[in-house]
């Protein structure tokens, strides 16, 4: 069991793996056939979502919560550890994070035929499901974009990943961080408008 917990691949592998025993526990014990229907399919692009959901908005709360606050205590000399190795590798996941969660929910408004009601936020069908659906994919939708186009084009230049002089690199990491607090404070209002789509309405 040590050696699949030290290494990640192998930790996420015995993850997946675990998920199709307990699948198979609980079709087995209901004695219930799974049905790859559009049933199927809708709960496999929705389980999809969640997952890239949780390492996107993890990643933004611990840049949020913890990185941020944390790096004016950081001594001078341990700071490149940060800014050279460990933020680039939570950049990485943060980014494909979003772009994971914003594609799979995509495909499941369409799968679900709702994602033109979502869209116009339930203007045409009336549907407070479709309106709460469609203000969280707005909110997400400006999220995923100040991710892609606004906080990692900075951050690049932040961290010196890209060629940047002081002052670029000063005003890049104030950028990058006032946008991720933007996330921040749209991810409170996004999570409850898709929470309530799926359980209120």
């Amino acid at each position: 069991m040590g050696s699949i917990l030290q290494n990640l691949q192998s930790t996420i592998i015995a993850g997946i793996v675990l998920a199709i025993v307990m699948i198979a526990v609980v079709v087995g014990w209901h004695g219930q056939g799974l049905e790859f229907d559009a049933n199927w399919w809708s709960f496999l692009f929705r389980w999809l979502h969640v997952l890239s959901g949780v390492m996107w908005i993890g990643l933004l709360w611990y840049f949020n919560f913890v990185q941020i606050p944390t790096m004016p205590k950081v001594p001078d000399e341990l700071k490149p550890g940060v800014s050279k190795h460990i933020a680039p590798a939570a950049l990485f996941w943060f980014r494909w994070g979003a772009m994971g969660t914003i594609v799979t929910g995509i495909v499941l408004a369409l799968i679900n035929g709702y994602f033109i009601d979502s869209v116009i936020i339930g203007l045409d069908s009336g549907v407070a499901r479709h309106t709460a659906i469609g203000i969280g994919m707005w909110l997400g939708t400006i999220m995923w974009f100040n991710v892609w186009f606004v906080i990692w084009p900075n951050q690049k230049k932040a961290l010196g990943l890209v060629e940047a002089d002081a002052d670029t690199k000063a005003k890049s990491a104030r950028t990058a961080m006032l946008f991720s607090r933007t996330n921040t404070l749209l991810s409170i209002p996004m999570l409850y408008a898709m929470v309530s789509a799926q359980n209120l309405y």
